[in-house]
This record gives structure tokens, C-alpha cells and sequence, in this order.
């Protein structure tokens, strides 16, 4: 039985949940993937409690019975998402399909005609979910900025219909 699901914004007193669900998702599904500084637990903490904490008005939220369960940034400024997370016992449940497909919307009314995401090119499934989201590889580039670092990413894009109206405030 999927679990009935509510997007909406994120507020700001659940930072540090929505922090802790990017941790768990990124140790147990992206860490295996990473070396060297790139999968410091550590750094990665830091980084999430960051982004969160500073961009939670480009977030939305997957809610299940009032508990967050997942979520996805926009950047400012950019038809990109830096981070879609869901708590891993929720995976394969339709919720980042759900979180997704909102982002794109959200995006289509803003006027933007595609948007683009990266992920790690040895996490194959991550890089299939996105395909049948509707995502076709533009690139492969390398993902670390250190030297030595051969841990490589994919750019993903997906073309949008967006709204060419205006949106009463």
C-alpha cells in the first residue's frame, strides 16, 4: 500500500530534519560511490545543515500523516535541482516521482523551458530513475575538484512546457 502524500513548502523549523533525511540518504545511497574527502561524513553534515538552513524557501517537502519524508531544492536563479532526498524506508514508493514532478512545475511556471541535474555517474540507479522520469545525459564530468579525484557525475536535463501567462499574486 503507497502512503498518501503532500507536497508543499518547507518550513523552517524542520531544517534539521530535512538535513537529517539528506544525511541518511546520501550515506547509505551516494557515500559507497565517493572517496577521499568526498565522502566525508563529516563535510557532508556541515554542507547539508548549510544548504538547508540558508535555501529552505527553495524547498518543498514530501509529508506523510504531518512528517516530512523527503525533499527537493531549487537553485536561485537556475532551472537546476542540487538535492532530491527521500528517507530510504520510503524509497520506491512514488514520493521522489511526486517531488519531482512538482519541482518541474514549479519551474514550468516560472517560464523556464528545461531543467538540469547532476548525480554520481556510478549510481546507476539513480541515473535510470531519472531516465524514466523523462531525463536524457547531456555530459559526463569529473565530480571532485581535488586532484586525483576520478569520481565522475552526469549532467541530466529534461525539457519543460513552460507557462507563458501571468500568475495573479
Amino acid at each position: 500500500m503507497y502512503p498518501t502524500v503532500a507536497i508543499r513548502t518547507a518550513l523552517s523549523a524542520e531544517a534539521e530534519t530535512l538535513a537529517d533525511i539528506g544525511y541518511v540518504a546520501w550515506d547509505r545511497d551516494l557515500r559507497p560511490f565517493l572517496a577521499g574527502a568526498a565522502a566525508s561524513r563529516e563535510v557532508q553534515r556541515e554542507r547539508l545543515d548549510r544548504d538547508v538552513a540558508t535555501h529552505i524557501a527553495r524547498i518543498i517537502v514530501a509529508d506523510v500523516d504531518g512528517v516530512a519524508t523527503g525533499w527537493c531544492m531549487r537553485a536561485r536563479g537556475l532551472s537546476y535541482i542540487p538535492y532530491l532526498f527521500v528517507t530510504p524506508l520510503l524509497q520506491n514508493q512514488g514520493i521522489g516521482s511526486m517531488l519531482l514532478r512538482r519541482m518541474e512545475t514549479i519551474f514550468e511556471l516560472e517560464g523556464a523551458g528545461y531543467v538540469q541535474l547532476d548525480t554520481l555517474a556510478d549510481n546507476v540507479r539513480a541515473v535510470t530513475f531519472y531516465q524514466r522520469q523523462g531525463y536524457r545525459i547531456l555530459a559526463l564530468k569529473p565530480q571532485g575538484r581535488v586532484a586525483g579525484d576520478t569520481t565522475m557525475s552526469v549532467r541530466l536535463e529534461k525539457p519543460l512546457s513552460p507557462y507563458r501567462g501571468q500568475l495573479d499574486e
